[in-house]
């Protein structure tokens, strides 16, 4: 149980800032020269703040309030020391930069200007803290841009090791590795619709057309299966005759190392599969290397992007004056 005057605090924290404002606003952390203040936690955690007093257990909510208290300091911390990095380096964002990016927000909400108002409104935002929010976001990428994208090279034999660790497996005596897509009928698909059978026949046969001329059996999966497999790019894995469904192993025996299957008829679906490899001992790629290549560059950049950013925000960390209140 916190003390009660660290709940009391808490639960100050969560007063509308509407209320006698000016005696509830306090400095809550230093940043260097500039501090954070009570008004500033609120703003940006209400919403979180408001969802552990509406969800939480009570006798939970004490902790998770200071816990999210915190959460929201230590945020706002890092976005006080990219602000303060970002005029170190003399890295601005002109007005034209900020109506560019409001015109394309509202092109993608497709909304008028007046409406977009209206629903930010009803959030309790004005269009200025809006545009500041962008002013903000594209600071932020310029500076992680300038200080973090540009340092990152992802070479080709770092794609290829990672393929060969996680795309390339070895088939055992008498296995057999598949491919699989599979579409539904009479049930909720991951998209949230309930194909008909007709439907489901028609997206399997478009999908099977696809795969026969050569289209990335990959993709294929990803784009149409329902499976759960789709979002590995309909892999299986290895099976064995005997572990095989009976449909599967029908389907499956005849085919040659690369071939498709027809299209088969079970109770719920339609299905077909690829063979990749059949052969004991032999390499077997889940996929060809040119088709995922940019899937693994991409992954990899992702993973460095984030470690870097990580690396980059404690290097400046730890040459910052922070304390927190």
């Amino acid at each position: 149980m916190l003390p009660k005057t660290a709940f009391v605090a808490v639960l100050l924290l969560l007063l509308p800032l509407c209320v006698s404002a000016d005696v509830i606003d306090r400095s809550v952390a230093i940043v260097n020269d500039e501090t954070i203040t009570l008004s500033e936690v609120n703003e940006l955690g209400r919403p979180f703040f408001k969802k552990i007093l509406d969800e939480s257990p009570a006798d939970q909510r004490e902790t998770m309030l200071q816990q999210a208290q915190l959460a929201v300091v230590e945020k706002l911390i890092e976005r006080r020391l990219i602000i303060q990095e970002a005029k170190k380096l003399n890295v601005q964002v002109s007005e034209q930069e900020i109506e560019n990016a409001f015109q394309r927000v509202l092109a993608s909400s497709k909304a008028t200007a007046e409406q977009f108002r209206k629903e930010i409104a009803a959030e309790g935002m004005s269009e200025k803290q809006y545009r500041e929010g962008l002013q903000e976001q594209l600071l932020n990428s310029k500076l992680i841009n300038h200080e973090v994208r540009t340092k990152i090279v992802i070479s080709e034999n770092s794609v290829l090791e990672h393929y060969n660790a996680h795309y390339i497996t070895t088939a055992a005596n008498g296995e057999y590795y598949l491919l699989q897509i599979g579409c539904i009928w009479g049930a909720e698909t991951q998209n949230g619709v309930i194909p008909s059978q007709e439907e489901a026949k028609q997206k399997a046969t478009k999908a099977h057309d696809l795969a026969m001329k050569g289209k990335s059996f990959n993709e294929l999966a990803k784009e149409y299966s329902d499976l759960p497999s789709a979002a590995d790019g309909g892999d299986l894995g290895h099976f064995h005759q005997d572990e095989m469904a009976p449909f599967i192993r029908d389907a499956v025996l005849h085919l040659k190392p690369g071939e498709i299957s027809r299209i088969v008829e079970t109770e719920d679906a339609y299905h077909f599969f690829k063979l990749t490899s059949s052969t004991q001992g032999q390499p077997v790629a889940r996929a060809p290397f040119d088709e995922v290549k940019d899937q693994i560059r991409e992954k990899l950049y992702q993973q460095a992007l984030e470690q870097r950013f990580t690396d980059w925000m404690i290097s400046i960390r730890d040459k910052a004056y922070i304390k927190i209140l």
